[in-house]
């Protein structure tokens, strides 16, 4: 599965919230992960990890190539 892969499906399943302070946000996004499965939730940092490393290494390539 490509990066584009990745992003599109991320976007199609994407959560958003508006809190009104940061404390409302917190208990949003504490809510958000506990609902989710452990395996969910490890595949979300498997996803991210992944992303992560691929903006690394672009922004490496980029730097080498100047």
């Amino acid at each position: 599965m490509t990066m584009e892969d990745r992003s599109r499906e991320r976007r199609r399943r994407m959560v958003g919230h508006r809190a009104r302070s940061f404390a409302e946000a917190e208990r949003w996004d504490l809510d958000y992960w506990q609902s989710m499965t452990p395996e969910e939730r490890l595949s979300a940092l498997v996803a991210l990890r992944r992303d992560a490393e691929a903006v690394v290494a672009g922004r490496d390539r980029q730097l080498r190539e100047r």
